[in-house]
């Protein structure tokens, strides 16, 4: 059974009004350490014209990529 995998999901505002979503992922899961070093996995190629629009745009890749349960498909 594969370890499960620590991914965050961001939104950044590049230009004013231009919202990118971006999954990263943690490359040293070092037991007891309450710090991540994360780096880029996925990320939007066009802007979104909202936060939220963003946000749900990347949630649904994290879905395509990991299954509705987290588990890669």
């Amino acid at each position: 059974m594969p370890s499960p995998r620590n991914i965050a999901l961001t939104v950044h505002e590049l230009e004013a009004g231009e919202f990118y979503w971006v999954l990263m992922e943690a490359v040293d899961d070092t037991p007891g350490e309450t710090s991540h070093v994360y780096v880029p996995l996925e990320a939007a190629h066009e802007p979104y014209a909202t936060y939220s629009n963003a946000l749900v745009a990347g949630v649904a890749m994290m879905r395509r990529l990991f299954g509705p349960d987290g588990k890669p498909g």
